[in-house]
């Protein structure tokens, strides 16, 4: 299918492990799609925004915290037939490094409830999460020598 027969949404998200191996992840309430569970800070790329400024944005209202964009780690698209156009998702994960702010979620009726810090070895046990968690923590365990296929 052509690229002008389906709508597109681009979306910037940030993976940030303390050294404590701890992930900063984000509890998404679920508005207007599925059920709510935990995902990344990040989100959707406005029209005029730039990828890291997209992401900077997303990691301050999501999660409090004012971040300096690394490299981008990996990347995740998937799609879906709706109608009356069908629909696909490009999201690209980057590093990121908190260079100030304060640990709460800013966004005023939004779609994100609140940020939490939680060991990377309790990720898969969660029953609730986005697949863009799945996806950064085993970006993130391969390139640290620890594997990669688990989920």
């Amino acid at each position: 299918m052509h690229y002008t027969q389906y709508d597109t949404r681009v979306a910037t998200y940030a993976l940030i492990v303390d050294d404590q191996d701890r992930i900063l992840l984000t509890w998404w309430n679920g508005e207007g799609r599925r059920t709510p569970g935990w995902s990344l800070p990040g989100g959707g790329v406005d029209l005029e925004e730039g990828l890291e400024e997209s992401l900077v944005r997303e990691v301050r209202e999501e999660a409090g915290y004012d971040v300096v964009v690394g490299a981008p780690v990996t990347t995740h698209s998937w799609f879906r037939y709706d109608e009356p156009r069908p629909f696909k998702a490009v999201r690209v994960i980057f590093d990121a490094t908190i260079v100030g702010g304060v640990l709460g979620t800013l966004e005023v009726g939004g779609s994100t409830d609140f940020a939490q810090w939680m060991p990377i070895a309790d990720v898969a046990a969660q029953p609730s999460r986005a697949e863009i968690v799945d996806v950064a923590v085993s970006a993130h365990l391969a390139r640290t020598g620890r594997g990669g296929g688990d989920r």
